[in-house]
């Protein structure tokens, strides 16, 4: 991956953005993109759209959400502790012992979330996993004066952790979920800047996926395409008690996974297969019975319909601070949209038949 890319990436999943606070992620997007594009639109709900070729035929739309899971402060007690509250679907279980950040007025504010200590947990007790509403964020106030010079009701909350690089072109982050989905779009953007396609594209960083995938579908509905690809991280089942049965033969290293199923396009999943076999990219397959979980969901039913795809990278963690992925997987999924938007044109037929 070109540095440039790859520092746009670590201070992408780096920022603090949960879901209906994504402005300094989307900023990062706004800037990175700005020099490339043709346009760049955003929305009062805050989609980021980068366009190339606005006069071409059709519009596609590509969507990564640049939402993250966090948290949302609550009330805060009269010995200074802040309670809180969830953005975004959490496993109860990981919160205790992390290290944080609050956005405030005042900028980022450290803290730590804490908990009752093992030693005095009823011993029936100590195997259940606690309550995100018995857990709070210590941030080192006296009291609760001090605590409200500092924090407000409302402000949101982020896992502190940065990005990590790990061995064999593996790295960590809090949030490739899916901040990693909005770097591939912009990728796919520039590298058709380069080269550009018969077809207008908006590649669009969405918002307040976690909490009910409302960016795509406001994003759908102003954008009007007739094409679209959404990103997202997938599960993968390259580690222990992960059933293959269940989710699908997903690992890290295996290249973009491309999803077949009944929200998915036949003629959009057959041209991303193709694209990838001309250009020699390696690809994985899931499939969805049902819905995907994913963008692809709230864009694929907007207005009359648009013929949508689903280019996802396997992860492992998901929800945590510590999501693992493939660089490799990433890049060669900005690769893979690119080259088929290429292919797109106005005779293209996505009628299923």
């Amino acid at each position: 991956m070109r540095s440039e890319s790859l520092d746009f990436l670590i201070r992408l999943v780096n920022a603090s953005s949960p879901s209906g606070y994504e402005a300094p992620a989307s900023s990062l997007f706004v800037d990175y993109v700005s020099p490339f594009s043709d346009d760049v639109m955003r929305d009062v709900i805050g989609n980021v759209a980068a366009v190339v070729n606005p006069g071409g035929s059709p519009r596609i739309m590509l969507s990564g959400h640049v939402d993250e899971i966090g948290f949302i402060v609550r009330y805060i007690s009269e010995e200074g502790l802040i309670f809180f509250g969830p953005i975004g679907g959490h496993d109860p279980v990981i919160p205790a012992g992390q290290r944080v950040t609050i956005r405030t007025h005042q900028g980022l504010i450290p803290g730590v979330i804490g908990r009752k200590p093992i030693h005095l947990i009823d011993p029936d007790d100590r195997g259940k996993a606690p309550k995100l509403h018995d857990l709070w964020v210590d941030v080192g106030a006296k009291d609760k004066d001090e605590a409200e010079k500092l924090v407000s009701l409302g402000d949101p909350i982020t896992y502190a952790d940065q990005y990590e690089a790990l061995h064999n072109g593996r790295a960590a982050a809090k949030s490739f979920d899916n901040k990693m989905g909005a770097f591939i779009v912009a990728e796919a953007a520039r590298l058709l800047s380069e080269n550009r396609p018969r077809a207008a594209v908006y590649a669009v960083a969405t918002v307040q996926e976690e909490i009910g995938l409302f960016g795509a579908a406001t994003g759908a509905f102003g954008i009007d395409p007739q094409v679209a690809v959404a990103t997202d991280v997938t599960q993968a089942a390259d580690y222990p008690d992960i059933s293959k049965k269940r989710v699908g033969d997903m690992k890290l290293g295996g290249g973009p996974v491309i999803c077949r199923g009944s929200k998915i396009n036949h003629q959009v999943f057959k041209m991303l297969i193709d694209a990838a076999q001309k250009e020699n990219i390696p690809f994985q397959i899931e499939v969805a019975g049902g819905g995907t979980g994913t963008d692809a969901d709230a864009i694929h039913a907007a207005r009359a319909g648009v013929a949508t795809g689903l280019v996802s990278v396997a992860l492992r963690y998901m929800h945590t601070p510590c999501e693992v992925l493939q660089l490799s997987d990433v890049e060669q999924s900005a690769q893979l949209i690119a080259a088929f938007c290429r292919t797109v044109t106005e005779e293209t037929d996505f009628i299923p038949r």
